[in-house]
This record gives C-alpha cells, sequence and structure tokens, in this order.
C-alpha cells in the first residue's frame, strides 16, 4: 500500500493524539467516520508498526543502547535470525550490504550487560564475527512526520541542498 494525502492527515493526527477515536479523527479531519474507520484499518495492516516501538528502554533499565555488526555464514541466515529473536535485548534485525550481513540493535543495562548480550549473540551457530557499536546518544530521534507533511501537502520530493 501507498499512503496518500489524507492516509497523511490522518496519521499525523495520531502522532499528535495516539489515543484518538475514529470518531475523534473522522470529526477533527472533517471527514466521514467510516472513511476513517476504513483507512485507519488499512493502515493497520500495513503503515502503522506495533505501539511497543513508542517505548523507551531506558525506562525499563536497559539505557545503554547499540548497534552490532555480524558477518554470517549465508546459509545460516534464517537460522541465525531465529536465534536472535530469542534474545529479549535484541529490538531489530536489519538484514544490509556492506561492512556486514546484520545491523543488530541491542539494549543494555550496562557495560558488563552489553558483553554479555554481544557473547551471546557471537555464539551462536553462524555468526562469524561481530563489532559492536555504542550509541553515544541519539542527535535526530525516529521520525516520520516530515515525510507525512510532505505527503499531506502534495509535495514531491526536492533535490537537498548541498552540504559544505
Amino acid at each position: 500500500m501507498v499512503a496518500d494525502a489524507l492516509d497523511a492527515k490522518i496519521l499525523l493526527a495520531l502522532v499528535a493524539a495516539p489515543r484518538s477515536t475514529i470518531a475523534g479523527l473522522a470529526h477533527r479531519l472533517s471527514v466521514a467516520r467510516n472513511t476513517v474507520h476504513a483507512r485507519v484499518k488499512r493502515l493497520e495492516e500495513g503503515a502503522l508498526h506495533p505501539s511497543d516501538h513508542r517505548i523507551d528502554t531506558a525506562a525499563l533499565g536497559y539505557p545503554l543502547r547499540a548497534y552490532v555488526l555480524a558477518n554470517l555464514k549465508q546459509r545460516r541466515l534464517d537460522d541465525v535470525g531465529e536465534a536472535l529473536a530469542q534474545i529479549p535485548e535484541v529490538l531489530e534485525v536489519i538484514g544490509i550490504t556492506g561492512p556486514g550481513d546484520t545491523l543488530i540493535q541491542v539494549v543494555a543495562r550496562d557495560a558488563d550487560d552489553l558483553y554479555r548480550i554481544a557473547g551471546r549473540i557471537l555464539a551462536i551457530p553462524g555468526v562469524k564475527r561481530t563489532r559492536t557499536l555504542i550509541s553515544m546518544r541519539t542527535m535526530v530521534p525516529y521520525r516520520v512526520s516530515p515525510l507525512l507533511v510532505r505527503l499531506r501537502e502534495g509535495r514531491r520530493m526536492e533535490a537537498s541542498p548541498e552540504v559544505d
């Protein structure tokens, strides 16, 4: 599915007020309730991620965030993915190109805990080597609102100004 301007308006309204009801969204956007309901249902099937994406892991006792680049035996990709999914501190695993085969986002309680988690990852059959990068701070938090604003306003992608 590809979102349109109305989808963008609905999503921006949900970003501003995540607990909005369908009736509340319809009223705020001046759109028929059934239309909003159908759109939200469609968005939930493709564009909306689970709500646990919003939870700050530091509030759960995991203030340290790191990324583990892992080189894998290609024939073991699925097995490695299944094993990584069994580690609670693994938040996300992305297949990549470049210096590794996967980028694994993990959280830890402290440096010793990160060492334990990295060792657990390295012990998975099919993981050849890893490299751990610790996040020092978030400079631009995860966001999609600027894209939604662009879509809502019907603007196309513009060439980025050159950066010196």
